[in-house]
């Protein structure tokens, strides 16, 4: 379930022209909207579905098998495991997204039980903070 927040802000003075990614008639339109106050509404939305982390898998887990563990606790909505991008085995981590009330059911019952032999770590994913890109560090040269 997801749901919109439609909120107004101020985004440039007056008269100013749209952002170059919009087509011509909704430039038009959003013109229109702009002149007058100077003001566009903008949108964000919430979602009601958690994102766990799935740490310590078997490597020989399938998304099936995973799927069918946390769906005991609740509607599982997507299963992903990271695999290496270099040889394709799996990383032994993966991420399950489950309704919020759902999943927090799903971390209490299943952090630290065994799966095939492993005792999972499930916990709230958190965001990882995107680098610059590059990869190799240092400064960029031009």
């Amino acid at each position: 379930m997801t749901f919109r927040l439609v909120c107004v802000g101020r985004n440039a003075p007056t008269g100013a022209s749209p952002p170059a990614t919009l087509s011509p008639s909704q430039a038009s339109r959003t013109r229109k909207q702009v002149s007058p106050a100077g003001f566009i509404p903008f949108i964000r939305e919430y979602s009601s579905v958690t994102k766990l982390y799935v740490g310590n898998l078997p490597f020989t887990a399938t998304e099936e098998a995973v799927r069918a563990l946390f769906a005991k606790h609740g509607t599982v909505e997507k299963v992903t495991l990271i695999v290496d991008r270099d040889t394709g085995r799996p990383r032994g981590f993966g991420f399950v997204e489950m309704s919020n009330a759902d999943a927090s059911r799903a971390m209490q019952a299943l952090n630290a039980t065994d799966f095939d032999g492993r005792a999972l770590k499930v916990s709230e994913a958190q965001e990882r903070e995107r680098s610059g890109g590059g990869g190799r560090g240092g400064p960029r040269r031009y």
